[in-house]
């Protein structure tokens, strides 16, 4: 799993009041608010839920992984459930039974794809390192471990299937050539697959580009070809004079034959039909496979988290990068105007995105009317080949300054000196359409401009309208899981895991669904259970995150989440370093949820499942009182403390308890009562 997931995960899943959420115990209900509560002697935050007949739970933030945003698609409001009901429970058996069925299908599929031999690449020749250190551009951190990762499956006896994801812009082109450059070095050939025609011309420069300097030979195939010269083209690859050919479908038609294949690379795999994926499965069988995505359909996606599928995450935005200024507006003569000519005041070019081609030129037209000095070209795929290769190649080269299109650009062109674009009737685009097309522009260091136009008179219908806020609210740079997830929110489930499923997700919800898919997966495969802290503590002293220290509610909510899944002392540790240098010094509450984390990372080893404080008689100060499960661990606890002085007495029913004495009293201050309580876990025995 790359390093950042976790992170990248919890950050679509964050809660807003009024948002559906799932309680692993109750079901569907609301959420209100979070609450500042007093239980015992502690002082917490509360998530405020609201069930049916207005029923109110309110969920400790030490018990948040009992809750979960409900994704399922927002077709039908999901009916909120009865606290105690019977029928929740019913409904989650149901969806246990149903996904163990398909993990089982799934580790099949898996298994047979690893039994499978495949080829095992040479480690990196001098010539690789060569290569490798000729890329004009720093990498980020993200980029050589996807690298590196690439380069290990490749060198393992059996077929890789690896998805890499990252946002447009964010170097997967150069994990792809470092890749097939290592499969040519060693004698194979490699097939790089992309959605679209123009897409194809990029990589094929691209490629030839990068690797100059190497007796490599790189080819397209593509309908910008005349037949004559796909046929040479054909015939070459099947006796081994092209060693990378790039294309469209027509590199899995059944008439091309390669001479020794080793590598397949595929450009944003959903986008192809199914015909040719069933021929892509068959590629899978023997040779290795790296899958590129921008925006992962969560299928894809959570199939990797579950070791089924290999992935690798671009997190990090190349050195420079700026995120795109998105925006929402009216069509108005004006405003495009203006942004127009800011653009060609720095010399820049623009994208104006119309889906309609019986239009197109009407459009046009009113564009030049509007900034006469701008000279534009039109392009779609209905136009002859030759004509389109021509407008193409022509705003590569600065010929125009402003490409009017249909979406024929979405997944092609990049061309650092386009830097503005419009997208008209941005209310009929798809999510991940939106992300991808804006995706064009802001490809260099300078600022750039995306506007989503509205017409002047129609209205918009709501879930388009959430759709254009969304990509409105994700202009961030790397934001492709989070507008993933959106688009999973807003469209539904339905092509997530098959039809059959959708309804099972619609039950439960995508995340608690995807939990089962886990532990199914993990129970088949005789994997131990995910480590889960699940301590209670009830210790004096208010422990929370201050609303004067994290203002945001939903980054509040995601480190409250990230402390609950703290398993290590380092990783309470880095957790505390992250929240100084993002938040500044952590403030007294903050420093008591850290030590709550660390004391219950200590406790778990000991399988501790409760630390609370009882008084003792008038002379007595008191007791650190802990309810266990494990007779021996506790032993060597005892004989830990002994060493320190201390007694531990333990009763029949299966609790300890611990004479502060002398130490400290009951009414100490929660500080000093916190510190003994860690010192009595953590201090090694002498």
């Amino acid at each position: 799993m790359g390093k950042h997931l976790n992170q990248a995960i919890d950050s679509f899943l964050d809660l807003k009041p009024g948002d559906f959420v799932v309680h692993i115990a109750h079901g569907i209900a609301r959420f209100k608010g979070i609450q500042t509560l007093t239980k015992g002697q502690q002082q917490e935050e509360h998530l405020h839920l609201e069930f049916a007949d207005s029923q109110a739970l309110h969920v400790p933030i030490s018990k948040i992984g009992l809750v979960q945003k409900y994704i399922a698609g927002n077709k039908h409001k999901p009916k909120l459930a009865k606290i105690g009901g019977q029928l929740w429970l019913k409904h989650k058996k149901a969806v246990q039974e149903a996904v163990f069925d398909l993990a089982e299908e799934m580790i099949e599929l898996q298994a047979r794809r690893e039994a499978q031999p495949g080829i095992a690449f040479p480690p990196d020749s001098d010539w690789q390192r060569e290569f490798d250190a000729a890329f004009p551009f720093r990498e980020t951190e993200d980029q050589l471990y996807a690298i590196e990762a690439v380069k290990r499956d490749m060198e393992l006896a059996r077929p890789m299937d690896r998805l890499l994801c990252g946002d447009v812009g964010f170097g997967k082109t150069e994990v792809a050539i470092r890749a097939a450059f290592k499969a040519v070095d060693a004698g194979y050939q490699v097939a790089v697959l992309v959605p679209t025609t123009i897409l194809a011309e990029q990589h094929a420069r691209t490629f030839a580009e990068r690797m100059e300097d190497y007796p490599v030979t790189v080819s397209a195939l593509s309908r910008f070809q005349t037949k004559q010269e796909q046929k040479h083209i054909i015939e070459n690859l099947t006796a081994g004079k092209v060693d990378i050919i790039i294309g469209t479908h027509r590199i899995v038609s059944e008439d091309i034959r390669f001479h020794n294949l080793g590598l397949v690379v595929i450009d944003e795999e959903q986008r192809f039909g199914v015909q040719h994926k069933e021929r892509l499965k068959m590629f899978r069988d023997s040779v290795d496979v790296l899958t590129m995505t921008a925006t992962p359909i969560p299928r894809t996606l959570h199939f990797s988290l579950l070791g089924i599928r290999e992935i690798s995450n671009l997190e990090t935005p190349p050195e420079n990068r700026l995120a795109v200024q998105t925006e929402i507006i009216r069509f108005d003569d004006k405003i495009v105007r203006d942004a127009i000519l800011r653009e060609l005041d720095r010399d820049g070019q623009i994208y104006f995105v119309h889906n309609r081609v019986y239009d197109i030129n009407e459009i046009a037209m009113r564009l030049q009317q509007i900034v006469p000095e701008c000279r534009i070209g039109i392009g779609h795929a209905q136009m002859p080949d030759e004509e389109l290769e021509y407008v193409m190649r022509s705003f590569m080269d600065h010929e125009f300054d402003m490409l009017v299109c249909t979406t024929i650009i979405e997944s092609g062109l990049d061309i650092p000196n386009a830097n503005t674009m419009f997208i008209d009737d941005a209310g009929k685009y798809g999510l991940a359409d939106l992300h991808q097309l804006r995706g064009r522009v802001g490809r260099y260091i300078h600022q750039a401009y995306c506007y989503l136009l509205l017409s002047q008179t129609q209205s918009v219908n709501p879930t388009a309208m959430k759709r254009l806020r969304a990509i409105e609210d994700y202009a961030h740079l790397g934001s492709g899981f989070n507008i993933a997830m959106r688009d999973l929110e807003i469209r539904g489930t339905g092509n997530i895991l098959g039809t059959q499923q959708s309804g099972h997700i619609a039950t439960v919800g995508y995340e608690m669904y995807c939990q089962f898919l886990e532990t199914a997966i993990r129970t088949l495969k005789r994997m131990p259970p995910r480590t889960v802290i699940d301590v209670e503590l009830d210790l004096p002293g208010a422990a929370l995150i201050p609303m004067d220290y994290v203002k945001d509610q939903r980054i509040k909510i995601d480190l409250y989440r990230r402390l609950t899944r703290v398993s290590t002392l380092e990783e309470s540790m880095d957790l505390r370093k992250e929240m100084q240098k993002r938040f500044g010094k952590p403030p007294l509450e903050v420093r008591r949820l850290l030590i709550h984390s660390q004391i219950k990372v200590l406790a778990h080893g000991y399988r501790i499942r409760n630390i609370k404080l009882e008084s003792g008689l008038a002379n007595d100060s008191g007791y650190v009182v802990i309810e266990y499960v494990s007779q021996k661990l506790v032993g060597e606890l005892r004989e830990k403390l002994r060493l320190q002085g201390l007694e531990l007495r333990t009763t029949q029913d299966r609790k300890g308890y611990i004479p502060m004495k002398d130490r400290l009293s009951r009414d100490s201050e929660p500080d000093k009562i916190l510190a003994f309580v860690l010192r009595l876990l953590a201090e090694p025995a002498a």
